[in-house]
């Protein structure tokens, strides 16, 4: 008589999941963890800053809300801003790196380098623009509280005495937010153009598609925040703030509809997790339209899982006997 064993307890299937899941499922999971995580807060703040900026230009570029919002609203948008020329840059380094070394880059690749260099850019970004929260403040006179918004126009009007100070940090901005990262993205780009264009393994077509968006995330780097910097290079020489500036920061803003489709070009990864969801999402919209009996011809995705669970039983059989 075999001995007594008691009935095994099954454990909760999440946490055996997690460990079961490959390296990669691994690295992907706590990727879009810690994006989710820092990213929701951020286009929290994009957003409260555009809605901010949509009611401003609706009063015809007046600013009628509160003082304290002004250089708030100011700090926070600059900031995305700029700091979107350092997750730009990292992308290039990124690609660079993977067809320069792509052994060592795929052997060392960890999340926290990620996290790492995100913290640093937004501490560094919002260190740099907390003169935007500052300078309306600023009064050396010292004689009254001054007001953020003189005659109702948020961030346009100076003194001479702000100017002085303004214009020199805005082009130290130019230098160390736009210049520096422009150089590195142009470098990474350019050889990794030189790169892909003697590898023989690789198809035309992936190589063209790979070179087109080298070049084209280039271009928009040069367009989107060029002529805003370009602003800050005039203003320096002239010793004035140029009325043109407003325009020229059109480009930076329309900049944040185009960082997400170069992310998408640039990440396979994020293609790919894309093409998983969008069909299993159809399927779920279809499910939810049948009736409460389904049939074949109503349910067809139902069907084929039905006949997916089959032949997984059966073959579970096979490889039994």
């Amino acid at each position: 008589m075999p001995p007594f064993l008691p009935p095994a307890v099954e454990e909760p299937p999440g946490n055996d999941h997690l460990t079961m899941l490959p390296l990669p499922s691994q690295l992907v999971l706590a990727v879009y963890i810690v994006t989710f995580v820092t990213g929701l807060p951020a286009n929290i703040l994009a957003f409260y800053t555009f809605s901010v900026k949509i009611k401003e230009a609706a009063d015809g570029l007046k600013w009628y809300m509160p003082d304290f919002l002004c250089p708030l609203s100011g700090f926070i948008f600059y900031t995305t801003i700029y700091n979107s020329t350092f997750f730009l840059t990292a992308v290039s380094v990124e690609r660079y790196l993977g067809v320069a070394f792509p052994i060592q880059h795929k052997l060392n690749r960890r999340p926290l380098y990620a996290v790492l260099a995100s913290i640093f850019f937004w501490v560094f970004s919002l260190l740099q623009l907390s003169i935007v929260y500052i300078m309306p403040y600023y009064n050396p006179e010292g004689d009254s509280f001054r007001t953020p918004i003189p005659q109702n126009a948020c961030y346009e009007e100076f003194t001479d005495e702000q100017l002085k100070i303004l214009l020199p940090v805005r082009l130290e901005l130019c230098l160390v937010l736009f210049c520096i990262p422009f150089i590195i993205c142009s470098y990474c780009y350019i050889n990794f153009i030189r790169i892909l264009c003697r590898l023989p393994h690789i198809s035309s077509r992936r190589r063209q598609r790979a070179i087109g968006l080298a070049l084209v995330t280039l271009l928009v780097f040069a367009l989107c925040f060029g002529p805003y910097n370009a602003s800050h290079v005039v203003g320096f020489t002239t010793g004035t703030s140029p009325h043109w500036r407003y325009i020229t920061l059109l480009f930076s803003t329309f900049n944040a509809c185009l960082d997400p489709i170069i992310f998408y070009f640039s990440s396979s990864a994020v293609r790919s997790t894309l093409r998983d969801l969008l069909p299993g999402l159809v399927s779920r919209l279809r499910l939810s339209d049948c009736p409460s009996s389904p049939c074949a011809h109503c349910c067809p995705l139902l069907k084929r899982s039905e006949t997916n669970k089959d032949l997984g039983q059966s073959s579970v059989v096979a490889n039994s006997l």
